[in-house]
């Protein structure tokens, strides 16, 4: 998914002056505190903002990390892409973010994201060259550095952990030590360079994959060996560890437990959090202060975004557009995207003494110069400004070589299309001193209905506007003209409808769907007592009902199961009081690991008579759709409707919208609806 100064005076925040990443700014031994720590305890009120409501998260530690992860900046420059201050004149982006607050930069590193020829594979070329560079304008700036190797020649993610090419083919044992000289020799360069070093992370959002290996003893080499680098080029300096998807509680324990269990030498816990995927922030607060409960480690968020527009600015596609299939817990305004920081930095917060930083990723990865498509794709190409190059297809074909572009991330940057910087960008030094000013409205909710089909269309005469604050208060509202006749007498399908209130714009989107006799389809209600779940022999390791708006087709729920050693597991509801008819039976399903052996099907079961369709898990997000046709429902008959599932080591997915429908038309071949 994914696919992110100069002099201590200008400084808005306390933190900026840090002997290291956990032990800056506390009083020396005879109790003095330092001239540039007075300096920075005085600028703490230079930022100000006339628009932007911050309230004050208390109890932020001065050495708390304020970071953005820039990696993307040398390509972006090179490509002409220019940064611009609060005043409106061209200006280093370092020294910009430095004035707002941001105390540490976070850079990745690919161990060579090159072909033959020298083309560079994008997403900013972040070699070991490029990363020398933004450290040291980093620590010319005052600011830290956080090392993030990737230790892959490319992207590496929980679905995508490649071995860089030097390495393929190396057993273990000769791998980790290609490893361990890999981090002494970038190290030791960046050291040299003058990069201000307070942290390394040893790997990417590595969740039981890492560098081409999957089994965790295999991982624990590798990540000890980059650890061993680390203490003896940095020996002042954190040793991160990365994972994501902290909404899976067990899933984030589990890996600290391995890390335990090996005995890795780490000091930070790190998480990416997106709040579009990830689950609410006191989820995020707990399961950060499990981990220091149970093994000791400081924690942190590695990685957080949100989106202040849903437009395009280079034509390349964002990873979060107009198609909402995930979580929306703020409006898509700066003021939203504020928001989002300063909660998710108390969220930080409150674990503790344990909680050390936030860093957003790539806040400045902009559009690059150019009026047509082919003019940035040539930019692209040349500097590796874009996400992917077309170059990236030799080590990437099945994602990269096919949609090789330009910013998936530019609506979600801290700078406006024109590089000038966002109100947002001023929450980092806001959130130590708050600036709640008068709240305004500031988005309007959209509206969701569902209406069965044949029932009246009524819609809501007033929606709830957001404010600044993040209060919300009902208004009226005016929809646009719509044939809503039309849509409850058509064929089943989602309605946008758009309205004014307040004077903003909002929609709702009315879904019209045919008659379902089955209670709780979607997992939406609380009350799930309908449903039972059989956890055959106890294989599965997780089945839950999880929130999460992306990995479900209806609404925020879908039933979620994960086995480390396989899973096989069926859930099932009896329905009753259904008229005399016939019925076809849909559900959803999609997954991923499931391996060559899985038996997968969801059935529908009347008076003994079974009927089932088959599905498999394809791919993360590969939803596929079977149906049951033709069951055949008399008066006073029940129906059983369920999913059996059985799949390989390390399967995975979620299941959601069980329909049960009066059938329409005609049933396809037997054969493809096959009888138990």
């Amino acid at each position: 998914m994914k696919h992110f100064r100069k002099v201590f005076a200008a400084f808005a925040t306390a933190a900026l002056v840090l002997s290291s990443a956990c032990s800056g700014g506390q009083p020396a031994a005879d109790g003095t505190v330092s001239a540039q720590q007075q300096t920075a305890d005085a600028d703490k009120t230079s930022v100000t903002s006339d628009t932007l409501y911050v309230k004050k998260v208390n109890g932020i530690p001065d050495d708390f990390l304020m970071g953005c992860d820039i990696s993307s900046v040398i390509a972006l420059e090179k490509a002409g892409t220019k940064f611009y201050n609060s005043s409106g004149e061209e200006a280093d982006l370092f020294a910009v973010l430095a004035e707002n607050g941001v105390n540490c930069i976070r850079v990745r590193v690919w161990n060579d994201p090159f072909d033959k020829e020298g083309n560079g594979y994008g997403g900013g070329n972040c070699d070991t060259e490029t990363a020398c560079i933004i450290g040291k304008r980093a620590a010319d700036a005052g600011m830290k550095l956080l090392v993030d190797f990737h230790y892959s020649d490319f992207w590496a993610d929980p679905s995508k952990q490649m071995c860089p090419k030097a390495w393929e083919g190396m057993e273990i044992e000769e791998k980790k030590e290609a490893l361990y000289e890999f981090t002494k020799d970038s190290l030791s360069k960046l050291k040299a360079a003058g990069a201000d070093i307070a942290m390394v992370q040893l790997g990417n959002e590595t969740n039981g994959k890492m560098s081409g290996e999957k089994i965790w003893m295999n991982i624990y080499y590798l990540m000890d060996a980059g650890s061993r680098a680390v203490r003896e080029v940095l020996p002042d300096a954190l040793v991160a560890v990365h994972f994501t998807n902290p909404e899976s509680v067990d899933n984030m324990l589990n890996y600290a437990s391995k890390l335990a269990y090996y005995e890795l030498d780490y000091d930070v816990f790190a998480t990416s959090y997106y709040p579009y995927w990830h689950g609410t922030l006191d989820n995020l607060t707990s399961v950060l202060k499990q981990v220091n409960e149970k093994y000791g480690k400081k924690v942190m968020v590695a990685e957080t975004s949100y989106a202040y527009t849903l437009d395009d600015g280079d034509g390349s596609g964002n990873s979060i557009g107009e198609v909402v299939n995930y979580e929306k817990p703020y409006p898509f305004t700066v003021q939203g995207q504020s928001r989002e920081l300063r909660d998710i930095i108390e969220a930080v917060v409150n674990t503790g003494d344990c909680g050390i930083g936030v860093f957003w990723w790539e806040p400045a990865w902009l559009p690059v110069p150019g009026e047509s498509w082919e003019e940035r794709s040539a930019l692209w190409e040349q500097y590796g400004a874009g996400w992917a190059s077309s170059y990236a297809a030799e080590y990437d074909p099945d994602d990269a070589g096919k949609y090789y572009g330009g910013s998936s991330w530019e609506n979600q940057a801290m700078f406006g299309f024109d590089g000038k910087p966002l109100e947002s960008l001023k929450t980092w030094a806001l959130v130590r001193t708050g600036n709640e000013i008068e709240a305004v409205p500031d988005a309007i909710k959209d509206s969701e209905l569902s209406v069965k089909l044949g029932e009246p269309v009524t819609l809501p005469d007033k929606v709830y506007a957001i404010y600044t604050d993040g209060s919300e208060q009902a208004i009226d509202v005016t929809w646009e003209a719509a044939d809503l006749e039309a849509m409850t007498n058509g064929e089943p399908q989602t309605y946008t409808i758009k309205g004014t209130a307040g004077g903003m714009d909002t929609v709702c989107r009315v879904a019209m769907v045919d008659a379902n006799y089955t209670v709780n389809y979607s997992f939406e209600e609380e009350d799930r007592s309908m449903w039972t779940i059989e956890n055959i022999s106890d294989k599965t390791t997780q089945i839950d009902y999880q929130k999460k708006a992306l990995d479900a087709v209806t609404g925020d729920y879908a039933l979620h199961f994960w086995g480390e050693k396989g899973t096989e597991f069926r859930a099932y509801q009896i329905v009753t009081g259904i008229p005399a008819g016939t019925y076809t039976l849909t559900a959803s399903i999609q997954g991923g690991d499931g391996g060559d052996d899985q038996d997968i099907y969801i059935y529908a079961a009347v008076n003994d008579v079974w009927l089932t369709d088959t599905a498999e898990l394809s791919g993360y997000a590969v939803w596929q759709h079977p149906k049951v046709w033709d069951i055949r429902v008399n008066e006073g008959d029940s129906v059983t409707i369920g999913v059996y599932v059985k799949a390989g080591n390390g399967s995975w997915g979620t299941i959601d919208d069980f329909l049960l429908n009066p059938q329409k038309g005609e049933a396809p071949p037997a054969d493809d609806n096959p009888s138990i």
